[in-house]
Parts: structure tokens; sequence; C-alpha cells
């Protein structure tokens, strides 16, 4: 059985958390404050604690189908000796009987340790906030999903991420455009001259993300972008205490492709930018090479909340350092269609103020 990590108040035995507005550990019960470094040699104590062995006998229940728990793990709760049932890549949490924050020390052994974290420095009630203004000048959003519609949960997670580090060469040929017009009293005319244009040369890029976890959807996360990373500090289990954190399901060899995506677009897109004055610039053929590639895996704070309208499931995300918020929103579709009228209705006024003033002259 995994160990489990909780982070007890010398001062009064309560559970402590990571305070995101102070950046330091706090005890929510009698208001005293840690600092981070002082904790480290406390962590380090702590992970050599045994662990209770608290099985029960299995008298009720059918037996599991073969590969049906391959995926499942069992933890104790060291404050209230109640079962948390995870996956294999729950990495810390709450624990749903005390409430008490754990951590999951055996997913931080090894390779899977973090080279860095991103501390919260925005709190749940920040998220609260960035949901009712991303409500905010949405005509066509129903009512009752601002009125009535509540938050089935939030939280707050560490969601795995690869940073890439890369220089490039890379040689790109463009089939770009110009485009001219005018008209006589007759006629418009319209010219377009075609031009091939050759950019060859060398750009670095530096931490490059892409998203390590498959329950989150990339676009999602890359909405959210970018985070900070001078702001990211070492890595320290203490920093997970009080969120939801996964470790990685999709590894560094997995998450290439995405981040060689990344970097081709954006090289192509910058070197673009050195041809102004076309009308458009399209790529024709691109060759790109990489070297001194290096790779990151740090944790990246982020608050999902989840709503349900109509049965239907909206995630939204924050951003747990700068609060960028995204999410898609329904829409009311008699408002649409009364909007749609409206749009309609004023364009047919328009189209025919315009034909009266030409039937005038």
């Amino acid at each position: 059985m995994a160990t489990l990590q909780e982070y007890k108040c010398p001062c009064c035995g309560g559970a402590i958390t990571f305070d995101s507005s102070i950046q330091k550990m706090k005890c929510p019960f009698c208001d005293t404050e840690f600092e981070m470094e002082t904790l480290r040699q406390y962590d380090e104590a702590l992970k050599k604690d045994a662990v209770d062995d608290m099985n029960w006998s299995e008298t009720a229940g059918s037996e599991w189908q073969e590969g049906e728990q391959d995926h499942l793990r069992s933890y104790v709760c060291k404050s209230c000796g109640g079962e948390i049932i995870g996956d294999e890549n729950m990495a810390a949490t709450l624990c749903p009987f005390c409430g008490n924050p754990v951590v999951i020390m055996d997913k931080f052994s090894g390779y899977l340790k973090p080279n860095y974290v991103i501390p919260f420095k925005l709190d749940k009630k920040a998220a609260k906030e960035a949901l009712r203004n991303h409500y905010k000048g949405k005509r066509l959003l129903p009512n009752l999903f601002k009125d009535e519609n509540h938050i089935d949960e939030i939280q707050g997670v560490y969601v795995p991420f690869w940073l890439f580090d890369a220089n490039v060469d890379a040689s790109i040929r463009y089939r770009a455009t110009k485009v001219r017009t005018w008209s006589d009293s007759r006629y418009r005319y319209t010219k377009t001259d075609f031009y091939s244009v050759i950019r060859d040369g060398g750009v670095g890029f530096s931490l490059v993300p892409v998203d390590g976890s498959s329950r989150m959807a990339d676009d999602l996360m890359e909405s959210i972008e970018p985070f900070n990373f001078k702001e990211a500090v070492d890595f320290g289990t203490a920093y997970l205490a009080g969120y939801v954190a996964d470790k990685y399901d999709v590894d560094e060899e997995k998450c290439i492709d995405r981040a060689n995506q990344r970097i081709k677009k954006s090289t192509e897109e910058i070197f673009a930018s050195t041809a102004p004055g076309y009308t458009t610039i399209l790529t024709e053929s691109s060759s790109i090479a990489f070297n001194n590639g290096k790779a990151k895996y740090v944790l990246f704070p982020v608050w999902i909340l989840n709503t349900t309208y109509k049965k239907q499931k909206y995630t939204f995300a924050m951003n747990g350092q700068t609060g960028k918020f995204v999410g898609n929103l329904p829409v009311d579709g008699g408002k649409y269609a009364r909007w749609l009228f409206g749009l309609t209705a004023l364009l047919g006024a328009i189209a025919f103020g315009i034909s009266y003033l030409i039937w005038l002259i």
C-alpha cells in the first residue's frame, strides 16, 4: 500500500495547507504560518513515518474480473482511517471523510519526481469570481444558467506538463501574393502577383509546454497559457497539500510530437513575419532540424470548474497563477432566434435604404 503524507500543525495538530495568498503553509485552525524552507526538513522526517496496516477481511462483494482493478489504488487516511480509492495517477487529494489534504508520496519517487512546481497564487474564491465575470456580456447565455446553475465541482489541480527547449535550424519556402484593385466608370479590376519567398536561419525555443495528462484536453490547457516560469520553484511535496495533483500519464516521448508541431508552426510564423508587404503568405515547404533538445517535468496550477445545464456538462479552466479563464458556454435558442431575426431585419433595412438612394440618383 502506498504511503500517504499529511502535514500536521505542531501547535494544534490541525491539518495545514499551502496558502496561495501568502505563499506559505498555514494552519486554518490556529492561523500559525510556516515558511516553506522550514517544512523541507520536516517533510523528510515525515517520509519515514510508518503506515498503519488496517486491512479488512473480504466478506462481502463479488470477485473482480480480470483487468478490472489494474488501474485502481487504495490508500488509508492517517487522520481518520478512511480508505481513499483513486486511479493509478492520483498523487494528491483530500480525504472524502475528514477533508484532510494528503499527498501520496510514492507517486513522486524516482523518475516521477517533477523538477519544478509553480505554486498557486489565486484561491478558490478568485476562481468563482472569474466564472461570474465570464458570464458578463454574454447576451445569448440562458438566464437559468446564470441564475440557478450551481458549480458541481471546483478543484485546484496541479497539472503535469513537459517543457521542451530546442534550437532550430530551418529552411522554409513560402508562396506569397500581392493584390492590387482599382476601378473605372465601367469595371473593377484586380491584379494578383505571385512570389516565391525563401527564408533560412535559426531560432531558439525555451519552455514550450505540452500537457502530460490525458485527462486534460490539450486545447483547454493551451488556452490558459502562458505560465510565468520565473515564479517556478524547486519541487516540494508541501506545495501540494490542499490541492489535487496527478503524475503524468503521457510521458516525454509521447509528448514530443505535440512539441514538434508547436515549434514547427511557430518557426514558420516567425520566419514569415520577416517578409512584410505581401497580401498573403503561405508555407509551401519547410525543413526544420532540432539540436540541443531538452525537457523538464513540472507541475502547473490550474483551477477546474464543472457545471451542469440541461444534463450537459460544461468545463472551465483558470490559470491558477495569472487568472486567465476559458470555457465554452451554452446558447439560449430563443435569444439566438430573436437576435438573428433582428440582425436580418437590420440588414434588410440597410439594403432597402441603399437601393432607394440609388433609385433617387
